[in-house]
């Protein structure tokens, strides 16, 4: 509870900072840079390009060098009220994905009907994923195993703008994660909802799932933002199921897990300053019959949270669009905060990363990255260290 506490002071201390003087505008994420342009057809892309070599002080271990990921990005303007925005990732050179695909119809800048594939609201990370935007060559891990990036689903909703008070909301009904497979569990301790995403491939449809978000960027260089889900999981096991069979309901149910997700999160710039935090929790019903069922591990509430600080020490020096920015980040994230009688807690479930490390900006769309992780978790399992290095575009 005192690291949790650490966190919200410094969310506190970035708040009160921001309110004693103005800074740089907010940063857009890709769908919002393609909905603000002028023209019909505005093409962009993003890649990320990485290094991992895993360390230890008593073997060799392989390095890999990878093209994480090179994404296309289309929007159209059918006219001034209608544009369609999608985003096609390829990963690993060998992977092709559908990450986003949504039509957005302004009715006014509050009100704005939005439909399609979307990225669930939750966090920083999910939304600002392009790798200029965020420090360090890798994705914070909280948002690997708990949120978990890129989470995005088929939904439908509303979003807009209260350009006056800063304010702006989003609201949604997504589908959900797919929690059992042909009997198979797709939820467990160690990577908590991750394989459940259906990313819009042929997804299953058991009811809806409900998704929000508001963000308050009133203060020049602050963005603030507070996001919630509830729903269910999704499950094959319903499907041909008579409506009167209460005893194949009754087992179709021991397939399924509510989810309840909160986050809080902070992002903050003034004067080369950096600062970055977030906060994420939950809990899971049903998953003590879920388990039975299956023979998982999934745990019945989450927990995660990180806090971050950098500096761009070319801030007040003379050089053109140059940065040069050294960050440090802590994050702690638990799979398994809580569990039911039949479970047993994982303490390696129980994770702890620090990172640290350097990024080169010539200029807004590139950006060159280094940095050192340490992990270790709360068993007896030895930690690991990590060198990375990587390159990143945006356009």
């Amino acid at each position: 509870m005192k690291k949790i506490g650490f966190t919200l002071l410094i969310l506190l201390a970035a708040v009160y900072s921001a309110a004693q003087s103005p800074n740089e505008d907010q940063i857009q994420n890709s769908s919002q840079k393609m909905l603000s342009q002028p023209e019909k057809l505005t093409i962009g892309g993003y890649g990320q390009f990485d290094y991992n070599q895993p360390l230890a002080s008593n073997e060799y271990r392989n390095g890999v060098l990878d093209i994480h990921r090179m994404v296309l990005l289309f929007a159209y303007k059918f006219d001034d009220r209608t544009s369609f925005v999608t985003e096609i990732e390829l990963e690993h050179v060998k992977e092709v994905y559908v990450e986003q695909a949504f039509v957005n119809y302004r009715i006014t800048p509050w009100l704005q009907l939005r439909g399609g594939l979307m990225l669930v609201p939750m966090g920083i990370i999910n939304e600002y994923h392009e790798p200029t935007t965020f420090n360090g060559v890798e994705r914070p891990n909280l948002d690997k195993y708990i949120v978990p990036t890129t989470w995005r689903e088929l939904g439908l909703g509303f979003q807009g703008q209260f350009l006056a008070s800063g304010l702006s909301y989003q609201l949604y009904l997504f589908n959900g994660f797919l929690g059992s497979d042909e009997g198979e569990a797709r939820l467990g301790g160690s990577s908590l909802f991750r394989s459940g995403r259906q990313k819009g491939a042929e997804s299953v449809f058991t009811r809806p799932n409900i998704s929000a978000r508001i963000n308050y960027t009133g203060i020049p260089g602050l963005t603030a933002g507070i996001s919630s889900y509830f729903g269910q999981s999704q499950s094959t096991f319903f499907d041909g199921i008579d409506r009167s069979n209460t005893a194949m309901l009754a087992t179709a149910d021991s397939t399924l897990v509510g989810i309840r997700m909160f986050g809080v999160d902070i992002r903050y710039s003034r004067s080369g300053i950096g600062v970055r935090s977030q906060l994420n929790a939950g809990s899971i019903t049903n998953a003590d019959a879920y388990n039975a069922y299956h023979g998982s591990d999934l745990g019945s509430s989450f927990l995660g949270y990180y806090a971050e600080i950098s500096y761009d020490v070319l801030h007040s020096v003379e050089t053109g669009t140059n940065q040069l920015i050294p960050f440090a980040r802590y994050e702690k994230y638990d799979t398994h905060r809580s569990v039911d009688a039949a479970v047993t807690k994982n303490d390696a479930f129980n994770r702890t990363d620090i990172t640290f490390g350097i990024g080169w900006k010539p200029n807004p769309g590139l950006i060159y990255k280094i940095d050192y992780q340490l992990f270790s978790n709360a068993s007896t399992t030895p930690g690991k260290q990590q060198f990375n290095a990587g390159i990143g575009v945006w356009f």
